[in-house]
């Protein structure tokens, strides 16, 4: 069992410079991540008006978390951290670079969107896991529930900036010099980890490949704490996942913004503000220590929230039900990974955030069929308010037969 982490101030992770470079880098490959969505997504939406097609691109970006994201963990743990970042981050660029070269040449064909679709979940496959063992290795148990926060509030920042950003140099530059300038926000995490201190020596297990992820799927499955949390976030990702987000054109027409502007980043912003503030407020207060149950209910709140946005027809009302799911949405996904860190083996820390990055990254492959392609024949509205109302029955009912004991 994890040590207990004891009364910590505020944001204590960022006291380690190491980790302040890190989440500085991170969150600049997020801003990166979410720059070249607004962008594509847009073209994409543009060209062919659909929202199946919007769904697929959901289905085949996560379809390599589905597959690889159990091996992608056991790489973490076989291989040197540092280095898999890197790779993760030049392949983001070459995406991004290629992206480019299909829209200024022309040639927008669903077969090339599918293949960098791939390759950039392959990219997320490769550096994620990675990025999860090393900021435990920075950190420490002590502080590594403050880190989870700090680095999801990161993300969730770049999640806010980019957007808008992605909408400015769409407005500014036109897509494709849009996305040469976004293939620079990768570089800072490339040069840092090129000089990022290297982990202790370890005794390195040798790779098994799918025998890894097997093997680390027992022990989730035999922890109470490790399988609630993985529960909770695959419930969360095969439902709902993010799959809204590449229908956001879509809600935003049916809201009456028609073109590429404020008002548009304004509604791709809201959910990502929402993230940005419950992490600041949470860290700030010392908030909501990571527990099962609050876990649980909080991803409940996001249903409610998700639902309401779904069936309202007002903007306003539209951005304060986004900002709440943002909110939520990071508490309890980080809250669920906290617990995930602190409570895996550290033989196998590796393995079983790869299982966990199979739950929540990997399953949001079925939210595209939930939410994109059920989009197309019911709408989208009904079927992310349907997709969000099961997800809410699933939690309720979890709760009422399952303890909900484990904390930080």
């Amino acid at each position: 069992m994890p040590r207990p982490v004891p009364e910590r101030r505020a944001f204590s992770a960022l006291a380690r410079n190491d980790f302040r470079l890190y989440v500085s880098g991170a969150t600049a490959a997020m801003m990166g991540d979410n720059i070249e969505h607004v962008i594509s997504y847009w073209v994409l939406f543009q060209h062919f008006h659909s929202a199946a097609l919007a769904g697929f691109a959901v289905i085949s970006h996560w379809v390599p978390w589905l597959v690889l994201g159990g091996i992608g963990g056991a790489f973490a743990d076989r291989f040197d951290n540092r280095r898999l970042i890197q790779i993760g981050m030049l392949m983001f660029m070459a995406v991004s670079l290629c992206w480019s070269l299909m829209f200024y040449t022309g040639a927008v064909h669903l077969w090339m969107a599918m293949l960098l679709l791939v390759i950039h979940g392959l990219a997320g496959v490769v550096w994620m896991p990675a990025a999860q063992v090393l900021i435990h290795q920075i950190v420490g148990p002590q502080e590594l529930a403050s880190a989870v926060r700090i680095n999801a509030t990161g993300r969730y920042l770049g999640f806010l900036v980019g957007p808008a950003v992605g909408a400015g140099l769409l407005l500014a530059l036109g897509p494709v010099r849009g996305l040469w300038v976004n293939a620079l926000f990768y570089l800072p995490l490339c040069l840092w980890v090129m000089r990022a201190p290297p982990a202790a020596a370890r005794p390195r297990a040798a790779l098994s490949g799918f025998k890894d992820v097997l093997a680390a799927i027992r022990v989730v499955a035999a922890h109470p704490v490790l399988s609630a949390a993985t529960l909770l976030i695959g419930g969360a990702s095969f439902f709902v996942g993010n799959a809204y987000q590449a229908q956001m054109p879509g809600f935003a027409r049916d809201l009456g913004l028609a073109r590429a502007d404020f008002s548009y980043s304004m509604l791709l912003g809201a959910d990502a503000a929402g993230g940005l503030a419950g992490g600041v407020i949470l860290e700030t207060r010392g908030l909501l220590r990571p527990h099962v149950r609050s876990a649980f209910v909080l991803a409940m709140v996001w249903c409610v929230a998700l639902i309401g946005f779904a069936l309202t027809g007002r903007y306003l009302l539209a951005l304060a039900l986004l900002f709440i799911a943002g909110f939520t949405e990071l508490a309890f996904n980080s809250m669920a990974q906290a617990l995930v860190q602190l409570h895996a083996p550290d033989a196998m820390r590796g393995r079983v955030i790869g299982v966990f990055s199979m739950s929540s990254l990997g399953l949001r492959t079925f939210s595209g069929i939930n939410v994109g392609l059920a989009g197309a024949r019911l709408g989208i509205h009904t079927s992310l308010a349907l997709s969000a109302g099961a997800l809410l029955a699933v939690c309720s009912l979890l709760l009422g037969v399952r303890p909900m004991r484990g904390s930080a």
